[in-house]
């Protein structure tokens, strides 16, 4: 009876293999490695070997990008956990909550937005000290009407024409 060994997350793969399982190019591996985010170890002769587990950072790292969760915030989540060996369910659980929480703050952002767009399409408003889509928290606005920061008329009449030269 031939004994079949089952994969355990320790195993340790080629990049090749890697690009296979995961279809990321070799140069976005050795980008991975170069911001944190992956771990390979190093043969005597410098050949690259990833342990099993790297593919579920890996498969991580193309959701964040997908929810455009910058890569800094992902090395920065991938700090607190274990790169030494699989992280726990509690890790990713751990981990999904907070992009859960982030990702639920721009759905409500982006259903504001549309629901102001929508109101400005609706009332025809294209005035733009009124509009909270294209001017957003204006401040100068609580000033009044017009240009807040354009300079007098007499002091813009360029040298040599008169004021009364029309």
């Amino acid at each position: 009876m031939v004994e079949i060994k089952r994969p355990s997350p320790t195993d340790l793969l080629t990049i090749g293999e890697v690009v296979a399982r995961t279809g990321v190019a070799a140069s976005a591996l050795h980008f991975y490695e170069r911001k944190g985010l992956i771990h390979p170890e190093r043969t005597a002769g410098g050949t690259r070997l990833y342990p099993r587990h790297v593919e579920r950072r890996i498969a991580i790292i193309q959701v964040a990008k997908r929810l455009g969760i910058p890569l800094s915030e992902v090395a920065e989540q991938f700090g607190t956990l274990p790169s030494d060996r699989m992280p726990s369910l509690r890790d990713w659980n751990r981990l999904n909550e907070r992009w859960r929480a982030r990702l639920r703050a721009r759905q409500l952002e982006l259903e504001r937005l549309q629901e102001e767009m929508t109101q400005c399409i609706g009332c025809g408003c294209v005035s733009l000290n009124a509009c909270l889509v294209m001017n957003p928290g204006d401040q100068l606005g609580a000033e009044g009407h017009g240009a807040r920061r354009l300079l007098p008329i007499e002091d813009e009449v360029p040298e040599g024409v008169g004021r009364d030269s029309h």
